[in-house]
C-alpha cells in the first residue's frame, strides 16, 4: 500500500506540474506526425504572423497556425497521410504546396518563400518534403505504405519488413525452430522490442509469457491490408517512449477517407510444384496448403466529418513437415543394445552384436514402444557401429485456423476537437505436433484490444492529447498424445504422459521435457490491460515543450504455469533408461491459480530548442516507475537468500513477490542534436544519448513455479522411476527438508523465481548520423549506434557447489551434482563431489539481474524516391553484439545453453550474443513497368490491351547476412553443476599442466 501511495502521490506531482506548464510539440506516442517551418520573402527575410493552412487531403482536416516572430510556424498531431499547406498575408500572393505525404513520426521541413502582389493571386508548387531529415525526429526505420502493400511477404506478416531497416536482425532460426518471427533492433534482445498500434501497446498470443507480441496461433503479424505504415524508432528517441529498451515499432492503422476505397482478396500457397527434401520419404513432397482470404473498406460516413473502415483476414493452413527423429531402434525396444554398450567386457570378437541388457526392467519396454514413433534408418557411430538409436522420417501434419479483424472510426468534432477509436480481435486455434509425432499440442488463443484518443486544440501552439486503451488476451496450451497411450505409463495418476529425456540418443517431445519446445506445457493464461496517457504541447518562440503522463496497469491470471507440469525423467543413456537407472526425476503433482498484477507509470518533461536556423538541441527527462509484482490472493512465492548468499530453504511467501522495489524512481535522460552545417537542407548531422529501462512486467510464469503453490518436487532416483508411478496427486505433499541428507518424510523441492534483489535492465544508447542528399530524391546515410547494457537477465542455478581449481599435482576428483567420476589434471577448474550450498533445496533455475551487454555498429543506407519511376532502398550494417547469455529460456535461443554455467565467475561467459550478426546487407526495390498507355512500351494501347499490360510492377527484396554464432551443447551433466545444457570441454586444452596453479 505503501508503494502504491508513493506511486501515485508522484504522478498526481507530475500531473500538477503538466497543468502548470505548456508542453509539447513532439507527437507522443500517437502515430502521428509534425509539419514545421520558415516563411521568408523573396529578400529573406523572415515574415511573421503569416497565417499557415494545412489540409490533409484524404479526410479534409484543416489545421491553422500563425507564424512567430522569428518567421517559424509548428503543426503537431497530424494524422498521416497525403497534405497540402496554403498562406495568407496581405501584400503577399497566396502560396500553395501540395504533393507532401506526411509519414508516422515525421517531423517534415517546409520552408515557404512568398511573392510580392495581391493575395488573390497564387503560387503553386508540387514538391515532397525534402529526403534528408534536418530535425531530431527519426524516421529512418519507416516502412511506408508502398512497402507495406506491394512487397512481397510470405505469410503476408508484415513484421518480416523489420529486417530492411540497419542495425535489426532476425534469429528466428534459433527461436524455438523458427517458431515464431523475433527482431533484434540495434544489440537489444528479441523480448525488449515494443510494439505500438495507433500509439497503444499492442500484445498477442505471447502476451501472459516473456515475449510481448502481437502474433496469433499462425504465428504471423496478420492485417497488412489495415497497416497503413509503421515506423521502427531503434534507440536514443525522445522522451515520450519508454517502458520497453529495444525498438519502438509504431505501427498506424489505414482510416477512412472522403472516397470509398476497398478490396478484395484471396492468396493460396500449396505443393503442387514443390520439390522433395532430403528428408521427405514420400514420392512427392509432403501436403502442405495456406489460404488467406479478406476483404478490407473504408469510406466516409459524413464527408470531411466522419469515417469508418474495417479489415478482415482469415488464415487457413494443413502442412505435413518433414522432420528426422531420433529415436530408441527396434532392438532397444526388446530390451537389447549393441554389446560394446550394453557389457564392453564380454563382448568378445563381435562389439557390434546385440545382446539383453543387462538388470534389464521390462516395465521399460513399453515407454519404448508408445513414446517415440517406429524407426526408420539406424544411427551408427563413428565406426559404423549401431548405437541403439535410429532416425525416425515423419511428416506430422498440424493444422492452423485464425481470424483477425480491425475497425477504426475518425470523427472531426469541430475545428478545435478530433476523436478516433479502433478495435482489433484476434482468434485463432493450432493444432501441432513436435518432431515426437506420437504427441501434439493444442493452442487456442483469443485477443482484443480498444484504443480511443481525444485532441483538443486550446490555442494554435497549445494542443492536449488524451488517451485510453485495452487489451485482453488469453491462451491456452496443451501437449497431449496423438496416438492411444496406456494410462499406467503416466508419472501421475489421471494425468496425461509425461516426458522421458535420454541423454545422447532420444528423447520424447511430451509435456515438461527440460529440452523440448514446450516446457511449460500444460497453460492457461489471462492477461489484462489498461492505459491511460495524456500529452500537452505548446510552442512558443524557438522552444517547443512537451510533457506527458502515462499509466499501464497489468492483471495476470495463470494456472499451470508451473515447469514439468506431467512430470519428467531423464536418463543419462539408452543404457540406463533400460536397467530404469535415473539421472533426475521431477513433478508438479498440483497446478493453483496465481493471480498478478502491477502498475507501471511515467511522466516526461521535454524541450526542443531551435538554437540557431540550422542547429536545435533536444533535452529530455523521463521518470517511469512501477508498483513490483504483486498478488492480492497472497500467492507469491519467491526464495530470497541468507547473509552468507545462500538460498534460503523456505519461500518468502505474501502479496508481493519481490522483497524489495527497486523500480520506484527510474530516472531516464534523453539528448539530442540536429544540425545542417551548410544551411541548405541537403546535409544534416544528428546525435543522441539516452537511457531506457526494460520494466520487468511478464514475471507470472516465473513466480508460478514455486512451492507451496505448485509444488516441482525432485523425487529420488535410486529407487528407479517404475517403483514410485504413479504418484498419487491426491496425496498432501511433505514439508521441506531441513536436515537433508539424512531427514526422512520430507521434500526437497526444485524452485525457480526471480532475482529477490531485481534491478530493472538499464540501456544506455548513443548514436552519430551523417546524411548527404545526393540529389532531390537521393539520400546517403553513414551512422555509428554504439549500447551498453546493464542488469539483464539471466538464467542459472543459484544452488550448485562453488568451483575450485586444482592444487593436487596427481589431480583431483571432480564429480559435482550427480555428474560421472573423473579425474582433471591440476591447474583444472572443477567441481568436487559434494552436495548442494543447500542440500535441502534442489536445483534453482531463477532469472538473476547481473548480465551485461555492448553493440557497436556502423551504418550505411542508400535511398531512392521516386513517384514514377525505380524506388529503392539499400543498407549495410557491420555490427558486434557481446552479452553474457542471450537466452533466458531454452527456446529462445537454440544455438547456445539457455544458463550460465558458472555464475560464480560470470565473465567467464562473456562472448558473442546469439543473435550477433557480422555482416547484413539488405534492399528492397519497386519498379512500375512501363506497358500501357502513356508509356515507353505500347504507350497507344486502349481499351482491353491497355488494362492488361498497365499497372504492373516488379517488385523485390534481398537479404544477405553472415552466420549466428553456434555453441554446441553436451546434453548431459558434463560441468557437474547438474545442469543438462553443459558445453563440452575443449580437447588437448591443458594436456599437461605444470605452471604455477592460480587459486581463486
Amino acid at each position: 500500500m505503501g508503494t502504491n501511495l508513493h506511486l501515485f502521490g508522484r504522478l498526481a506531482t507530475a500531473i500538477a506540474v503538466l497543468i502548470a506548464l505548456a508542453t509539447s510539440l513532439i507527437f507522443g506516442q500517437s502515430g502521428t506526425a509534425t509539419m514545421r517551418g520558415v516563411v521568408r520573402d523573396t529578400t529573406g527575410a523572415l515574415i511573421p504572423g503569416v497565417t499557415i493552412n494545412v489540409k490533409q487531403i484524404d479526410s479534409g482536416l484543416t489545421r491553422t497556425v500563425l507564424t512567430s516572430e522569428t518567421g517559424n510556424y509548428a503543426v503537431p498531431l497530424l494524422p498521416v497521410g497525403p497534405y497540402e499547406i496554403s498562406t495568407n498575408m496581405p501584400g503577399f500572393k497566396q502560396a500553395v504546396r501540395r504533393g507532401i505525404n506526411l509519414v508516422v513520426g515525421q517531423e517534415a521541413v517546409i520552408d515557404l518563400t512568398l511573392e510580392v502582389g495581391a493575395v488573390a493571386e497564387q503560387v503553386t508548387v508540387s514538391e515532397e518534403a525534402p529526403l534528408v531529415n534536418t530535425t531530431l525526429a527519426s524516421t529512418s526505420g519507416l516502412i511506408t505504405e508502398q512497402q507495406v502493400k506491394d512487397l512481397p511477404l510470405n505469410g503476408r506478416s508484415f513484421d518480416n519488413l523489420l529486417i530492411l531497416n540497419v542495425s535489426t536482425t532476425n534469429p528466428s532460426s534459433n527461436v524455438n525452430n523458427g517458431a515464431w518471427t523475433a527482431f533484434s533492433v540495434a544489440g537489444k534482445r528479441m523480448e525488449t522490442n515494443r510494439y505500438l498500434l495507433n500509439g497503444l501497446d499492442w500484445i498477442g498470443q505471447n502476451g501472459t509469457g516473456q515475449f510481448i507480441t502481437p502474433m496469433g496461433v499462425s504465428r504471423q503479424l496478420l492485417g497488412v491490408d489495415a497497416v497503413r505504415e509503421f515506423n521502427v524508432l531503434p534507440h536514443s528517441y525522445g522522451a515520450e517512449y519508454g517502458k520497453r529498451a529495444g525498438g519502438q515499432i509504431s505501427v498506424v492503422t489505414s482510416s477512412g477517407t472522403n472516397q470509398l476505397h476497398g478490396n478484395v482478396f484471396e492468396y493460396l500457397r500449396n505443393s503442387a510444384l514443390d520439390a522433395r527434401n532430403f528428408f521427405d520419404q514420400t514420392d512427392s513432397a509432403p501436403p502442405f496448403k495456406r489460404n488467406q482470404f479478406g476483404a478490407s473498406l473504408g469510406g466516409p460516413i459524413k464527408k470531411d466529418k466522419a469515417f469508418l473502415f474495417g479489415n478482415y483476414e482469415g488464415y487457413r493452413e494443413r502442412w505435413a513437415k518433414s522432420a528426422a527423429t531420433a529415436v530408441p531402434d527396434a532392438f532397444a525396444r526388446q530390451g537389447m543394445l549393441p554389446c560394446y554398450i550394453a557389457t564392453p567386457a564380454a563382448c568378445g570378437s563381435n562389439p557390434s552384436q546385440y545382446v539383453t541388457v543387462p538388470n534389464l526392467k521390462p516395465g521399460m519396454l513399453p515407454y519404448l514402444n508408445y513414446f517415440w514413433p517406429t524407426p526408420t534408418q539406424p544411427i551408427l557411430d563413428a565406426q559404423g557401429r549401431p548405437t541403439g538409436a535410429a532416425y525416425s522420417f515423419v511428416n506430422p501434419r498440424s493444422r492452423v485456423d485464425e481470424n483477425f479483424g480491425m475497425a477504426r472510426f475518425d470523427y472531426t468534432v469541430s475545428s478545435k476537437d478530433s476523436f478516433w477509436a479502433n478495435y482489433n480481435y484476434d482468434d485463432g486455434k493450432a493444432g501441432r505436433p513436435p518432431a515426437d509425432p506420437n504427441f501434439i499440442t493444442s493452442d487456442r488463443n483469443r485477443t482484443l484490444g480498444l484504443g480511443v484518443q481525444e485532441t483538443h486544440i486550446f490555442s494554435p501552439s497549445f494542443l492536449n492529447t488524451l488517451t485510453y486503451g485495452f487489451a485482453k488476451v488469453y491462451a491456452i496450451s496443451q501437449t497431449q498424445p496423438a496416438v492411444p497411450i496406456p494410462a499406467n505409463l503416466s508419472f501421475l495418476a489421471g494425468a496425461t504422459a509425461g516426458a522421458i529425456t535420454v541423454g545422447g540418443a532420444a528423447q520424447t517431445n511430451a509435456p515438461g521435457t527440460v529440452v523440448a519446445p514446450n516446457g511449460n506445457l500444460p497453460y492457461r493464461g489471462r492477461r489484462f490491460t489498461n492505459t491511460w496517457s495524456d500529452d500537452v504541447h505548446f510552442t512558443r518562440g524557438n522552444h517547443s515543450w512537451s510533457a506527458g503522463v502515462w499509466i499501464y496497469k497489468t492483471e495476470e491470471d495463470l494456472l499451470g504455469g508451473a515447469q514439468f507440469t506431467a512430470g519428467t525423467v531423464a536418463y543419462g543413456s539408452l543404457l540406463t533408461m533400460l536397467q530404469d537407472i535415473p539421472s533426475s526425476f521431477g513433478a508438479t503433482p498440483k497446478s493453483n491459480p496465481g493471480d498478478f498484477a502491477t502498475t507501471e507509470a511515467a511522466w516526461y518533461v521535454q524541450d526542443e530548442w531551435k538554437l540557431k536556423p540550422n542547429l536545435s538541441l533536444r533535452l529530455g527527462l523521463r521518470d517511469e516507475m512501477t508498483t513490483g509484482w504483486n498478488a492480492a490472493s497472497g500467492v507469491c512465492s519467491n526464495y530470497i537468500f541468507d547473509r552468507n548468499g545462500v538460498l534460503q530453504t523456505d519461500p518468502l511467501i505474501g502479496p508481493s513477490c519481490l522483497p524489495q522495489n527497486n523500480a520506484k524512481a527510474l530516472l531516464q535522460p534523453r539528448v539530442g542534436l540536429a544540425w545542417d552545417p551548410t544551411g541548405t537542407g541537403k546535409w544534416a548531422v544528428r546525435a543522441a544519448f539516452g537511457i531506457h529501462n526494460d520494466l520487468q512486467d511478464n514475471l507470472g510464469h516465473r513466480i508460478q513455479a514455486n512451492p507451496p503453490f505448485n509444488m516441482r518436487v525432485t523425487l529420488p532416483t535410486a529407487p528407479g522411476m517404475l517403483t514410485q508411478i504413479p504418484i498419487d496427486r491426491n496425496v498432501p505433499i511433505p514439508p521441506s527438508c531441513h536436515n537433508a541428507p539424512t531427514e526422512t518424510g520430507c521434500t526437497i523441492f526444485s524452485p525457480g523465481g526471480v532475482d529477490p534483489n531485481m534491478h530493472t535492465p538499464t540501456v544506455q544508447n548513443w548514436s552519430l548520423t551523417v546524411e548527404r542528399g545526393l540529389a532531390q530524391d537521393l539520400l546517403l546515410s553513414l551512422g555509428y549506434v554504439g549500447m551498453q547494457s546493464y542488469h539483464t537477465s539471466l538464467t542459472y542455478d543459484a544452488n550448485i557447489p562453488p568451483p575450485q581449481v586444482c592444487a593436487n599435482p596427481a589431480g583431483c576428483l571432480s564429480g559435482g551434482v550427480n555428474a560421472a567420476r573423473a579425474i582433471v589434471p591440476q591447474g583444472t577448474t572443477y567441481l568436487p563431489p559434494g552436495l548442494r550450498p543447500n542440500p535441502n533445496i534442489s536445483n534453482n533455475m531463477g532469472w538473476y539481474y547481473l548480465g551485461t551487454s555492448s553493440y557497436h555498429a556502423m551504418n550505411v543506407s542508400l535511398t531512392k524516391r521516386s513517384r514514377t519511376g525505380l524506388t529503392y532502398k539499400a543498407n549495410y550494417t557491420w555490427s558486434k553484439v557481446l552479452d553474457l547469455n542471450s537466452a533466458i529460456l531454452n527456446t529462445y535461443a537454440s544455438n547456445e545453453p539457455p544458463t550460465v554455467l558458472n555464475p560464480y565467475d560470470l565473465r567467464s561467459q562473456k562472448g558473442l550474443a546469439s543473435f550477433n550478426l557480422a555482416h547484413q546487407f539488405n534492399a528492397n526495390f519497386s519498379y512500375p513497368l512501363p506497358f500501357g498507355r502513356g508509356q515507353h512500351f505500347a504507350g497507344n494501347a486502349g481499351g482491353l490491351m491497355d488494362k492488361l499490360i498497365a499497372g504492373w510492377q516488379w517488385n523485390g527484396i534481398m537479404n544477405l547476412q553472415s552466420g549466428f554464432p553456434f555453441t554446441p551443447m553436451a546434453g548431459f551433466n558434463i560441468s557437474g553443476t547438474g545442469d543438462t545444457n553443459g558445453t563440452p570441454d575443449v580437447p588437448y586444452r591443458n594436456p599437461n599442466f605444470n605452471g604455477p596453479v592460480i587459486l581463486g
